[in-house]
């Protein structure tokens, strides 16, 4: 099974490709990987592509919270895009859809417009 992260920068933004499954298997990668490039890097927009994920467990959410106080803390921003039904079931119920910015594509992301964005409050339909 792929649990590989694809990641994509441009100029100040970081683009981070999600796998099938983002669990506790994987997490630490994740978590690892993207200090690492934070270390290097000067980023302030951190984009999490859930276009293939059809799992996330609370590690993930965990993980996403992280990112979203580190980059909070340095000024910088976090959303993400392509969350499918389940994903953005346990985005609603871990938190994450209140304080982080979701969009439906990722060119949208990337400029921070919304264009459908559905209601965080009451979970997603």
């Amino acid at each position: 099974m792929e649990q590989d992260f694809t990641y994509e920068a441009s100029e100040q933004m970081l683009v981070i490709h999600l796998p099938r499954e983002v669990d506790h298997h994987n997490c630490t990668a994740l978590k690892n990987e993207t200090d690492l490039i934070l270390a290097e890097n000067y980023v302030t927009r951190m984009i999490f592509d859930f276009t293939d994920t059809q799992f996330m467990d609370s590690s993930g959410i965990g993980v996403l919270l992280n990112r979203y106080k580190q980059m909070r803390g340095s000024r910088g921003s976090v959303a993400y895009y392509g969350a499918g039904r389940q994903v953005k079931r346990i985005l609603s119920i871990g938190g994450i859809a209140g304080i982080v910015q979701g969009y439906d594509t990722k060119e949208a992301a990337i400029e921070g417009r919304l264009e459908r964005r559905e209601p965080c409050r009451r979970g997603w339909r």
